[in-house]
């Protein structure tokens, strides 16, 4: 009985991690943001009732479709027991969706369309860009806020005020979804671009997470980037670009873990896992994103991953030196910056880039003294480990600490 239920959490983990921000922008988009935490009630609340229900009865051979329809039907409860539905809601619906039950269904063309609807209604001008970007990342994309921090480098406290200042603000302006007009949609698609990218991002190379590299997140992330640049009003060059990017890194996902779960560095990965038909997306979307004068960081980040994908080009580092120095220039971050560091060690050796690097002073890292340690690995054994032993103190995903701690006993012998 304790294996079945576990087995039942860790298949609840994984639905609430892929179906929660489709089921809250299913429901936002019927009630209304402003009533965003009766959304968020409800999904947990049918979350809750399928732990309770499985425990008994055993899962269902559609455990998605029995939360959709729990959640439904708690929705349309919640609209009968309370005035809600008379008082707030009627006079914003048109007589057609009061009876068509399809209305608030939840077919998974619905879902898609109302995701990215929702992220670009989140993405209000009224919330600064970065509380924008939290609030969809947790709403929609089922960050948590030490994942949101991450994604930010930053503090959990700094997160939660984001998140707090962005729901008051839409709930007090009552906002309700809309159709966007075309210029609406323009000044909203950059932040709507860095959320994508930060999800992405997380998919790729989870920091928090017991799994290193989440595939749905990643799924998730190229499918709304991909639905974009079918819409002649978001396919630009940026655009393209990050989907671009996410195709390049894409490619390489099924060599980044070996079977036990521990993470596989580049150098070490199999490449004839890599998917050679993303490599070839990543090179249509990254040429189509060229054909104008536009560089914008995606632009640049889409050719470092262009060289990664193609590592037998001998002059690949310098390559991947020179772009790290412009995305500097047009963006700075401290992980690119300590990238451009990496890069510089492959092309002019680590004693110059230990100098670069240890200008950074990113001490609370993890990466930080990461790199530092595979610095000077070469030239002093002693504080390559000291610095691995940094980083495992800062790392909180398993995969990357059995990495390090690897490294740590090579290293010792």
């Amino acid at each position: 009985m304790t294996g079945q239920r576990f087995r039942n959490n860790s298949l609840l983990g994984d639905l609430f991690r892929q179906e929660y921000p489709k089921m809250t922008a299913v429901l936002c988009r019927r009630f209304g943001l402003e009533h965003i935490e009766i959304a968020e009630d409800i999904i947990s609340d049918a979350f809750l009732k399928a732990s309770e229900y499985w425990a008994v009865h055993g899962v269902p051979e559609n455990p998605a479709a029995w939360l959709y329809t729990v959640a439904k039907n708690k929705a349309k409860d919640h609209l009968k027991r309370i005035s809600l539905f008379e008082t707030r809601i009627a006079g914003h619906i048109k007589p057609d969706e009061e009876e068509a039950e399809s209305d608030f269904g939840f077919g998974s063309g619905y879902i898609g369309d109302s995701q990215l609807a929702m992220i670009f209604a989140v993405c209000d001008p009224g919330n600064s860009a970065q509380s924008q970007i939290c609030l969809a990342l947790q709403i929609l994309c089922g960050f948590s806020v030490e994942e949101i921090a991450n994604a930010f480098l930053t503090n959990l406290e700094t997160i939660k005020k984001r998140l707090y200042r962005a729901k008051t603000q839409l709930r007090d302006s009552r906002f309700q979804i809309r159709t966007l007009s075309a210029a609406s949609i323009q000044s909203r698609l950059d932040t709507v671009l860095k959320t994508l990218y930060l999800l992405f991002n997380e998919g790729y190379f989870s920091k928090t997470n017991d799994q290193l590299i989440r595939n749905e997140l990643c799924a998730e992330a190229m499918k709304l980037a991909l639905m974009l640049t079918d819409n002649p009003l978001t396919d630009n060059a940026q655009t393209k670009a990050l989907l671009a990017l996410m195709c390049y890194q894409g490619s390489r996902l099924e060599a980044r873990a070996a079977d036990t779960g521990e993470m596989v560095l580049f150098e070490e990965q199999d490449q004839s896992l890599w998917n050679q038909e993303l490599i070839e997306k990543g090179n249509y979307y990254l040429v189509n994103a060229c054909q104008g004068n536009e560089v914008s960081k995606y632009h640049l980040e889409a050719a470092i991953a262009y060289w990664h994908a193609h590592p037998a080009s001998p002059d690949r580092w310098r390559h991947i030196l020179q772009l790290y120095n412009q995305l500097i220039l047009i963006e700075y971050s401290p992980i690119a910056a300590l990238n451009r560091a990496f890069a510089l060690a492959r092309v002019y050796g680590h004693g110059k880039a230990i100098l670069e690097t240890e200008k950074l002073g990113l001490t609370g890292n993890d990466q930080y003294h990461k790199l530092l340690g595979y610095l000077y690995e070469v030239t002093d054994v002693g504080k390559a480990i000291d610095h691995y032993r940094l980083a495992l103190q800062l790392t909180r995903a398993s995969p990357a600490k059995q990495v390090l701690e690897r490294k740590i006993e090579a290293l010792n012998k």
